[in-house]
């Protein structure tokens, strides 16, 4: 247990790096970054975790790492890796606590000078209407058993047939905003307490809405087919499965660990507790899991219909003319049963993506069909001082990383230097000067999101658009944030 060996890491070319199998390692590993953001990976643990997961029964291909990598637990928040579903392994360390923390985008009809004397009207109605912070819950929804079951088991689609969005928006979400997997009887006691009314709120830490607008376009042509333009007024949602999800993370872990000793399986750190993906346990976490995924997909179609709500009401407008629709909504805490050409053959393998975000090419089954041609879209937020990106999947995806890219900016320092850092500065001013109105449910959240504490996700775009695994579209910059 905790064993380490020698990181070694060597240069493949200007975007990759090969952390080469030494030891019990069972494949290689591999970096997306460039030179300068790799110093900056090499001050903790994550390339360490690299090449913890790749000393992990069944693993399929190299142990990946996206350029937003940092420490997280077991494997590294960037983290992807495949296993094969009869000889290999699933771990609640290879998902997070986070479960389906994800992303959704939506465009509106609007410019950005048509919102701009507004904006702080709208963020303060949205921090009324879409409760944030640690435990916030909501008192217009609270689920009784029944209804906490059927979102388990149908996620967005629950949510839309009671009042909360399209039928359009469920063509627009990953796995059309449900898991089929899930069975409610494996989600204990506490974690269906936590879960119950917390549905329709934010959350803590990074989580947040935010309007914004399209301040660059890289492709014109994805672009439009996107129903993206220059100025246009966009709305990102990023948040998870709450309480719910942590609980059964937590819960998992326990089993995890009994597990692992059970079917005598050599791990390097105890945080890597996994189980055989076909063994009683690794299916009864995979069921619970896909209820956790299934109450996150809900939750964000909740707050969905919140924030369209909400800017109908301030702006006076009707849904025809706000025409908030969904562009697309991602996982990127989730691991999944997927099929992949692998030495000629198709096999069926066990997808882990930890802070990593599916990114699959043009003409791909799985995603909807107003955008077989174009590639599944991938929405990379940044931080709330800065920008967030839209991308699309590709081809060369699916050859190198499993359908996988990055997901964000990726934290360069913990939450307690930030707070050290931001010590004496009014941070909502100096966000107040770059434009961008921000609300939250604590001052100290607004301290420990920073900017400074984030990599530039410019930077982190950059790798993956120049090694191919996902492809620039579009730059949105924030005008007004409510914080978790």
């Amino acid at each position: 247990m905790n064993e380490e060996v020698t990181i070694d890491i060597k240069r493949i070319d200007d975007y990759r790096w090969r952390i080469p199998r030494v030891g019990k390692m069972k494949t290689d590993g591999i970096v997306y970054a460039d030179k300068k953001m790799l110093e900056d990976i090499k001050k903790d643990k994550s390339l360490q975790q690299v090449a913890n997961v790749a000393w992990l029964p069944g693993i399929v291909g190299c142990s990946l790492a996206m350029p937003d990598i940092h420490w997280g637990y077991g494997f590294p928040i960037g983290g992807v890796a495949a296993f094969d579903i009869n000889r290999g392994i699933v771990s609640p360390g290879g998902v997070g606590y986070d479960i389906n923390c994800g992303v959704r985008l939506m465009r509106s009809g609007l410019s950005r000078n048509d919102i701009e004397d507004k904006i702080d009207d709208l963020v303060d109605a949205l921090f009324v209407n879409i409760p944030s912070g640690v435990g916030s819950q909501r008192k217009d929804l609270k689920l009784n058993a029944e209804n906490e079951r059927n979102v388990l088991l149908r996620g967005a689609k629950w949510a839309v047939d009671q009042g909360y969005g399209t039928q359009e928006d469920i063509e627009y979400i990953e796995d059309r905003g449900c898991i089929l997997n899930a069975d409610p009887q494996f989600i204990s006691k506490r974690a269906r307490e936590r879960g119950r009314n917390q549905l329709g709120t934010l959350g803590s830490g990074n989580h947040f809405v935010e309007i914004g607008f399209v301040s660059d376009i890289y492709d014109h042509d994805l672009a439009r087919a996107l129903g993206i333009y220059e100025e246009q007024v966009t709305v990102i949602v990023h948040t998870g499965s709450r309480g719910l999800g942590h609980q059964v993370c937590d819960d998992y872990i326990k089993v995890m660990l009994r597990a692992s000793g059970k079917y005598g399986i050599d791990l390097p750190d105890r945080q890597l507790c996994c189980a055989p993906v076909e063994s009683k346990e690794g299916k009864e976490y995979l069921a619970a899991m896909a209820c956790a995924a299934n109450y996150a997909f809900a939750n964000r179609q909740i707050i969905t219909h919140w924030v369209r709500k909400t800017l109908e009401h301030v702006l006076k407008l009707g849904p025809k003319d706000l025409q908030l629709d969904l562009i697309y909504d991602v996982c990127h805490n989730i691991a999944k049963i997927e099929e992949y050409r692998i030495d000629g053959k198709k096999k069926r393998l066990c997808v882990h993506r930890k802070g990593a975000t599916r990114a699959f090419p043009p003409d791909h089954p799985d995603i909807p069909r107003a955008y077989r041609a174009l590639g599944q879209p991938v929405l990379i937020p940044g931080d709330m001082g800065r920008y967030s990106y839209l991308l699309v999947g590709t081809e060369k995806a699916i050859e190198e990383t499993f359908g996988s890219t990055c997901h964000g900016a990726g934290r360069v320092m913990s939450r307690s230097r930030a707070m050290k850092l931001a010590k004496g500065r009014d941070i909502v001013r100096e966000l107040k000067d770059k434009g961008i109105t921000v609300r939250s449910a604590s001052r100290s959240t607004i301290a420990e999101e920073i900017s400074d504490a984030y990599k530039d996700v410019s930077d982190v775009v950059e790798v993956v658009h120049n090694a191919g695994i996902s492809k620039k579209v579009a730059k949105l910059k924030p005008m007004g944030v409510i914080k978790g």
